[in-house]
Formats: structure tokens, sequence, C-alpha cells
């Protein structure tokens, strides 16, 4: 048994009937590479029922303290089962990527059960029309109450559930499971009396729940101050939830870098969402005069190639320079001030008092760094949904594997009614970066056949 922290409880109580704090990994499989092709979901069920130990929050729920006077525990399920946390279902024919995009946002938008361990998996075959990927692939859609793993460690779980081979070695026995009894409510009412006397500044559940209304609050008088800065994104959401991606080549990015040395591909991911956000909004003719901010929710670490940069830090206000129509400006300013005080505004992110001046998130999602497989299947494609919330209807989420990175958005629909709109953009932005960044190549090649032809 082990209590939550004041974020873990804060997730958990930002949830209402529009929001909730899910992430949702999305994990798609090339089973071609599977003994004899095949992988049946009773073989996925019994391969995850075997890493449970593993991950120990798989198996454990909330426990509530009366009259809400601390923050809750986490303890194990006496009535743990494995089949009602993974399904199986299947997409209709044709099995094609819109109506992948429109399943994965609905399962993961319905909120997950309190009275059960915070997490639910996914099995969906019947992908037999998405590009780039052979007929009769699969994909496991994984969501996780924030609450239970935040973002900065959501591999791990992806880690849990893999192999580094298609036929990795005898795995080791499973460490029999014994869930342990919930303690009484005298020890949890002695414990929050403890909590109360030692850390009288702790904000117990009723304080904590008015929170979000505060933010609220805050935010409705920030939007007449703010008012030509605010977008459709900054509004109350819906409880419908949209969801789409792009996937582009680590190669492509890596030229595109070039265009600002000492840059990163965070960077470049950077602008390019900037970029793809300014579009849409100027076809809606909806553009703000300034830059549109974004929040990140995860840390960017330094790189090799940024010695000495103090990069945005979680909950920081990064700026998307989508003020700029030039995107070489605009990528050479988010490098030149990243993490400087010109650019970001600290403390002032998720979870504070102060009314958020984002218009949107913007999430580094820590993938695999190598090839994965499940029972075979090596996986070809990884992504995230992440959660939007009243006042921030938009998150951007960036993933890296398998030599590519997917930029991803979630929204919900009477924000975004036309997400395949917005993921164009965001291509159309990308190819307006690598356009620029093949320039010099293009000269290059003209240039030899310009001397090639003052040879002859």
């Amino acid at each position: 048994m082990h209590q939550l922290t004041e974020q873990e409880a804060n997730f958990l109580y930002a949830d209402d009937a529009w929001g909730n704090a899910n992430v949702t990994l999305l994990h798609i499989y090339d089973q071609s590479t599977a003994p004899h092709g095949k992988v049946r979901f009773k073989d996925i069920l019994a391969h995850v029922e075997s890493r449970l130990d593993r991950l120990p929050a798989f198996r454990q729920k909330l426990l509530q303290v009366p009259l809400d006077l601390d923050f809750p525990y986490w303890i194990d399920d006496q009535d743990f089962s494995i089949e009602y946390h993974v399904r199986h279902i299947a997409l209709p024919k044709p099995g094609d990527w819109r109506q992948f995009c429109i399943q994965a946002s609905r399962l993961h938008a319905r909120r997950l059960d309190l009275d059960r361990p915070l997490w639910e998996l996914y099995v969906i075959e019947g992908l037999d029309a998405f590009l780039d990927l052979p007929p009769s692939s699969f994909a496991v859609l994984l969501k996780i109450h924030r609450a239970a793993k935040d973002v900065d460690h959501i591999n791990e779980v992806t880690a849990m559930l893999h192999d580094l081979a298609p036929r990795p070695g005898r795995p080791d026995p499973q460490t029999p499971w014994f869930p342990e009894p919930p303690p009484p409510n005298s020890t949890l009412l002695y414990n929050a009396w403890i909590h109360s006397v030692l850390q009288p500044w702790r904000r117990t559940r009723p304080i904590v729940r008015l929170m979000p209304h505060v933010r609220n609050v805050l935010n409705e008088l920030s939007v007449a101050h703010d008012a030509p800065v605010m977008t459709r994104f900054n509004s109350v959401v819906s409880p419908y939830r949209v969801f789409d991606t792009r996937r582009f080549s680590v190669a492509e990015f890596e030229r595109i870098v070039t265009l600002a040395p000492g840059a990163t591909i965070d960077h470049v991911a950077q602008a390019i969402c900037g970029g793809g956000l300014r579009r849409y909004l100027e076809l809606q003719g909806e553009l703000p005069a300034g830059s549109l901010i974004a929040a990140r929710l995860t840390s960017l670490h330094k790189g090799k190639d940024s010695p000495g940069k103090v990069l945005p830090r979680s909950g920081d206000l990064v700026p998307l320079h989508t003020d700029l129509e030039d995107p070489l400006a605009r990528l050479r300013a988010i490098w030149a001030l990243a993490g400087t005080e010109d650019a970001v505004s600290r403390g002032a992110g998720l979870g504070s008092l102060q009314a958020p001046r984002a218009h949107c998130s913007f999430s580094l999602v820590p993938g695999p760094q190598a090839p994965l497989y499940l029972k075979g299947a090596r996986m070809a494609y990884f992504s995230a949904i992440l959660p939007i919330s009243d006042g921030m209807g938009l998150a951007f989420a960036v993933t890296r594997y398998d030599d590519k990175v997917v930029v991803s958005f979630t929204s919900c629909h009477e924000q975004l009614p036309d997400p395949e709109v917005l993921a164009q953009c965001v291509r159309d932005s990308f190819q307006e970066y690598l356009a620029l960044a093949d320039v010099p190549k293009r000269w290059g090649k003209s240039l030899e056949k310009i001397a090639s032809s003052l040879a002859r």
C-alpha cells in the first residue's frame, strides 16, 4: 500500500464528465514476422498476464480515505480479473486509417472505472487498408490514467509488454502474486490525522477538487484581457474526442535540422506543429496576430547537439511563433530562445493557480529506442493520444520509433470538426521545411549540370 502524491491526486480530481487524464498509447504490428504469421488474442492475453509482476500498478486500485480527509491510497485489487482489462475488438471493412482514428478516439474518451486498476488494453484487428503496413495488421491500444503512470514514465509500460527479439529466450518464472488485504478505516484516519499535524499545508481532497474551478474562473477573467490571442481551442471541451497523426522519417527531420545549426529534432517538431497550426487557423480566418503558446507536459532533456543549452521543463510555456510567416524564421526563433527566460514562463503551467496562458499542449512522449516485438509481431508504429481540458482543447504529441517521427494531436469534435484538415496542414508545414532543406542540394545538382555542359 502506498499513497498518491499531490500531483497524482491532482490528475485524479481534475476528472469530470467532459475530460479525464487518460493517456493512450497506440502500437501497430506487422504480424507477418510472428511464428506462422499469426498472433491470436488468447496468446496476447496470456502474455500480458505473464508480465504483470513487472508493473505492480496494473493490479492496484484506489482506496479512498473516509470523509476524503486525505489523498487516496493504492492497494492490491482483491478481485483483479485480467479478462476485464484486456479486450478484443475489430474494425469493420475496409478497416482504414480514418476508422481506426475514430475508434481510438472513442476508446480514449471513456472514463476508467475508479473501482478497478486504472488501465485498459484493447487488441484491435481488421486493420486491412493502412498505407505502409501489410493487410491483417493489428493494434494494441493501451489506456492508463496519469494518476497511475505519468507521461514521463509511460515508456515503462511499453517496455514491459514487449521483447527485443521476435523469438526471445525462455522467460523467468513468474513471481506468485498474493494480494494484500486493505487496511482498516481506523488506520486511514490515523494516517490522515498524522499528515494534518505534520503537514498542515497539504491540500486535502475538498480543497484540491476546487482547483479546476478556480482555474476556470481565472481563465474567464483572463479571456477579456487576452481576447486578441484566444483561439477556438481555449474554450470548454466536449466529451467527444478526435485524433489524427502524420508520420515522417528521422532522416528527413535531420535534413531540416541543418536549417538551424545547433537545433534538434525536437525543435523541428515544435516548428512544424506551429506551422501546421498557423495554416489551419488561417484557413478558418482565425489566426491571432501574436504567437500562440504551448504548455509542455514533459521534460526535454539536453541532447548531444545542444551542450549548455537550458531547455524547457514540464509545465513551461513555450512560443510556437505562429506569428512568423517565414518557416525558417520560425524554426530559428524557436531554437534561439529555447529555454531562456524570454521564451518560457516558469511555474505558470498546468496544475498552478495562475490562469494558463497556453493555447495548446506539446509533449515529447518517451518511446522505445530499439525495434520491439509482441509475441513475434514487429511493432511498426507508435504514437499517443493525450488528455485535453477546458481552456486547453488541443494537445500535440511527438513520438519517435523505428526511424520514424510521429506527430499526433488530440482535440474534441466541437473545437476541431475536421481533424483531417489539421493533419494535412501539419503535413504541408513539414513539406515546406523539407523543401527549404533541399534547396542547397538542388542548387548543387544544377551547378553540376552547368559545369558538365561547359566542360563539353
